[in-house]
């Protein structure tokens, strides 16, 4: 009778999974140290950059949110839109810069990216075939789930290449600036920093006439939008498709949005 009660009870622990197994519950800060950045854009935001072990090692105080809506500790890549190609993006070196500057806070990351996205995309109900995604709907469902455990704190965008063309290069301003209010409304966050990335300037490809004029949507944002800001590429290289930065200039795009974060709360309200 022994060896079949215990052979039941091997049986059992072989098939039935145990809390044990389960990964720890990521303990979290008080709300108001617990600082948001939702990240919005497409792939040079999600990040396509070689990754190395350095950017495989956690911080302790920088999280992100998966996709699964749980908090897990922020290595690359964050971003989930395109499993084959995601890799090393800005995000993770903001965090990092964000959280070593303020010591008694924690850092959330909200990755929400989707390659190869229009802006038209991010708008409610728009949907982006590449990633079978509803690009705005996900983020803001994303950040409500992240907003019951944080403060939000700054929206970071990198987006642009795929509305640099003629027909809607003409449309971006106004659609960005709408972006904008609308991320802002549905986030309760009327006054929540919006800082706007630069596409790759690359001499191999020269910028055409409708992507000058996207550009000069993200340039001019912080005179037209309150409370925004824009980050420049200046130097930057890319990867070798002549569109995405490899992973050493991601890492140093991700310093200058944290640059112009701390500036941008710094000049105050």
């Amino acid at each position: 009778m022994k060896q079949i009660l215990f052979a039941l009870s091997a049986a059992c622990l072989l098939a039935c999974p145990t809390r044990a197994a389960e990964p720890a519950q990521q303990q979290l800060p008080a709300k108001e140290r617990f600082h948001l950045f939702l990240l919005v854009g497409q792939s040079n935001m999600a990040g396509r950059g070689t990754i190395e072990e350095q950017d495989r090692q956690p911080h302790p105080r920088v999280l992100m949110l998966d996709q699964d809506g749980r908090w897990v500790p922020a290595v690359d890549p964050l971003h989930f839109d395109k499993p084959r190609v995601v890799g090393v993006g800005p995000g993770r070196t903001f965090g990092i810069q964000i959280a070593n500057a303020n010591p008694d806070i924690t850092v959330g990351l909200i990755p929400c990216a989707a390659g190869g996205s229009p802006i038209a995309s991010w708008e409610p109900g728009g949907y982006h075939d590449q990633t079978k995604s509803h690009p705005y709907d996900d983020a803001i469902r994303r950040a409500r789930i992240a907003l019951k455990s944080g403060t939000l704190k700054a929206i970071l965008w990198h987006q642009g290449e795929s509305d640099s063309q003629p027909g809607k290069a003409e449309v971006y301003e106004a659609k960005l600036h709408a972006l904008i209010a609308r991320f802002r409304r549905d986030l309760n966050a009327p006054q929540v920093p919006f800082i706007a990335g630069q596409m790759g300037q690359f001499p191999e490809r020269p910028w055409s006439d409708a992507k000058k004029l996207v550009d000069r949507a993200h340039r001019t944002l912080p005179e037209k939008v309150p409370h925004t800001a824009f980050v420049n590429s200046d130097g930057l290289t890319h990867r070798g498709d002549q569109v995405h930065f490899n992973a050493a200039s991601y890492r140093q795009l991700g310093q200058r949005y944290a640059e112009a974060y701390q500036a941008l709360v710094a000049s105050g309200p």
